[in-house]
């Protein structure tokens, strides 16, 4: 039997001085067929592009569940559990200094960087029909560089690397939470596995 493998945000916090965030995650992930590229993309990718977040919110989000996705929190992607059960994952969070972001623009931007490193923008990929940047395996590396050139606050990066072991074998979900490499915020995610018919496509 096929699995599902798919990732949500549950919960956010700032450890800084209360202000007006507006945030947004940058999401890099291994490419679901492709084992020598990874792919890139923004969330959200709504109109304003960004998380508002007030000062009376006390510097936290608590992820809501998003109507018709079926997810507890804010829906990351979906897709077909790799044969060795292992996926790579990162994730940085930014506060953007304008109150609307373009994601094309941004992804658009990190193309022209890398150069003939970059595969060009997909849409439709793992479970999201927002635009996915498709870039090589080493230019993976490169992303966290190439964001420090955007003006916008860097709370860092951090690695939702998961090996899906015997403990998911009771557990449909699992909850996980660690810092950003900065250490000015605090990320919880949730990975949760479910059997998919051999003929439906997730990615």
């Amino acid at each position: 039997m096929k699995q599902e493998v798919r990732i949500e945000f549950e919960q956010l916090e700032i450890f800084r001085s209360k202000k007006r965030w507006k945030l947004y995650f940058i999401i890099l992930a291994e490419h679901p067929s492709d084992p020598d590229k990874w792919v890139l993309t923004s969330i959200p990718n709504d109109d304003t592009g960004v998380i508002e977040l007030k000062p009376n919110a006390e510097n936290k989000i608590y992820f809501e569940p998003q109507v018709g996705v079926g997810v507890d929190g804010l829906f990351v992607f979906n897709r077909e559990m790799p044969k060795n059960r292992r996926l790579k994952v990162r994730v940085y969070l930014r506060h953007s200094r304008s109150s609307i972001r373009n994601v094309g623009e941004l992804l658009s931007d990190v193309e022209k960087t890398l150069g003939d490193n970059a595969f060009g923008q997909v849409t439709n990929l793992l479970g999201r029909s927002n635009p996915w940047l498709v870039i090589s395996k080493e230019a993976a590396q490169k992303v966290g560089s190439i964001l420090k050139n955007v003006k916008d606050k860097d709370f860092g990066m951090l690695s939702l690397d998961e090996e899906f072991g015997k403990e998911f074998d009771n557990q449909e979900e699992l909850d996980r939470e660690n810092r950003f490499s900065t250490g000015d915020a605090r990320l919880v995610w949730s990975w949760a596995i479910r059997n998919i018919d051999p003929n439906e496509s997730t990615t």
